[in-house]
């Protein structure tokens, strides 16, 4: 999940999808020295929204690309100071951050977290990523900071509802890296998946404790 994230991050910020469809249109030929520029995470300030696994693996990830991380969440985390990263409230995140990486589990506090007045404190130059959950966003509000140039593009693999239909505003739009929830979609990890379901039934068959849990 965490090389996806960075993988979509990357393809948003230096605008894959708008320059895929160029080339389909035959607009290559127009190449010049600012044709397609982008945003590199290099030097960039990352700030990730929820500091559990997906994102504490990410920040790692993250650093060997030389960027700047902070974090925000309901309170400072230990693991944060073990990755060496900054804990800031999420209006000094959103900010300073130029990628806003949102990982956060979805509850009564983070949905629609994401609304008119938090785009608002973004930079126009800004990219918004969201791996967490769809209703943490406010998908008109989202549309509205696309397409006002409130921020510079977002990359999603998650929408209210899901699956998203073909014409919503958001598909059309270039600037919208926009992706049908695949971020566990590799051979290993479903073959992983797969075996740890197989497990927790053979182990509830014997009436054993399940090797992997769900606690609520």
């Amino acid at each position: 999940m965490a090389e996806f994230t960075i993988g979509l991050m990357i393809a948003t910020g230096r605008r894959f999808k708008e320059a895929m469809t160029d080339v389909e249109r035959g607009g290559w030929a127009n190449w010049g020295a600012n044709y397609m520029n982008g945003y590199q995470l290099m030097g960039s300030t990352i700030g990730i929204v929820g500091l559990g696994c997906i994102g504490q693996e990410i920040a790692l990830r993250l650093k060997s690309f030389g960027s700047h991380i902070k974090y925000t969440g309901p309170q400072r985390k230990p693991e944060g100071d073990a990755l060496k990263i900054e804990y800031v409230t999420l209006h000094d995140l959103l900010q300073t951050s130029d990628f806003v990486v949102v990982t956060c589990a979805l509850n009564e506090d983070t949905k629609k977290m994401f609304n008119r007045k938090t785009f608002d404190l973004m930079k126009p130059t800004s990219i918004f990523i969201n791996v967490a959950r769809g209703d943490v966003v406010d998908q008109e509000a989202l549309y509205e900071a696309l397409t006002s140039q409130k921020i510079f593009a977002a990359g999603l693999d998650v929408a209210t509802p899901e699956p998203l239909s073909g014409d919503h505003p958001l598909v059309s739009l270039e600037n919208c890296v926009l992706l049908p929830h695949i971020g566990s979609s590799t051979v290993v990890t479903r073959h992983e998946m797969t075996k740890t379901s197989v497990q927790n039934v053979l182990a509830a068959l014997d009436d054993k404790p399940l090797p992997s849990e769900l606690q609520l």
